[in-house]
């Protein structure tokens, strides 16, 4: 089955790597948003499978994209996956009260991202 995953990063070279990865090495479409608002738009209007959200990101930060998303009927049952840099203990206790697929830390590891992506998201 061919999947579509919004990555969210206001990185443009992770935000790349991320989509390069994902569509060769896993196969999937993906679709790119530079921040939050981006990406509250585009998982509106596109059919989306998964999304992999960038927390620290200027001005709409993972968490208050992930809230809109949740809160929003038409996104609100798509599976997230945050993309972290920096776990500290309250992120993790915060994490724990979301409901997330998943937290990938950065940097990433390109060659496994689809795996990982594949286990948090229980696809076979």
């Amino acid at each position: 089955m061919n999947r579509h995953i919004l990555v969210v990063d206001d990185e443009a070279s992770l935000r790349d790597l991320a989509c390069t990865c994902l569509e060769d090495l896993g196969g999937w479409n993906t679709t790119a948003a530079a921040s939050g608002q981006e990406a509250l738009a585009k998982a509106e209007s596109i059919p989306l499978d998964a999304i992999l959200l960038d927390v620290s990101m200027p001005e709409m930060d993972g968490f208050q994209c992930y809230e809109q998303l949740k809160a929003n009927p038409t996104t609100q049952s798509i599976p997230v996956v945050l993309l972290t840099a920096k776990v500290l203990p309250d992120d993790r206790t915060r994490f724990a009260q979301m409901e997330i697929a998943g937290v990938i830390t950065k940097p990433f590891d390109p060659v496994s991202i689809c795996d990982q992506l594949s286990e948090l998201l229980h696809w076979t």
